[in-house]
């Protein structure tokens, strides 16, 4: 697992975005131009949770998440995403 140097706060998790698919099922080889953002990811760091919402992921889930969700962060030269726990819509 990553080793991220960020505490998120609160009901906030750090997500580290999967790549996005290279090529189809059927071999056509996909440009960068034309690649979705991905809407799926690793979560790598997770806040305490609030008095009034526990946390229900942790560190190392798969989650699903909106298509403009977070907010994307660079930490070493990596990207990752910050959001609510509320933005991930479902652990894969």
């Amino acid at each position: 697992m990553s080793d991220v140097k960020i505490k998120p706060l609160a009901d906030r998790v750090v997500i580290k975005p999967l790549e996005a698919m290279e090529k189809t099922v059927s071999g056509i080889i996909i440009p960068d131009s034309a690649k979705e953002k991905p809407q799926r990811g690793t979560v790598v760091a997770a806040g305490p949770g609030t008095k009034d919402d526990k946390m229900e992921v942790k560190v190392g889930d798969v989650v699903l998440y909106g298509k403009y969700a977070g907010t994307e962060i660079n930490i070493d030269g990596q990207d990752y995403l910050i959001m609510k726990q509320t933005d991930i819509l479902a652990i894969v």
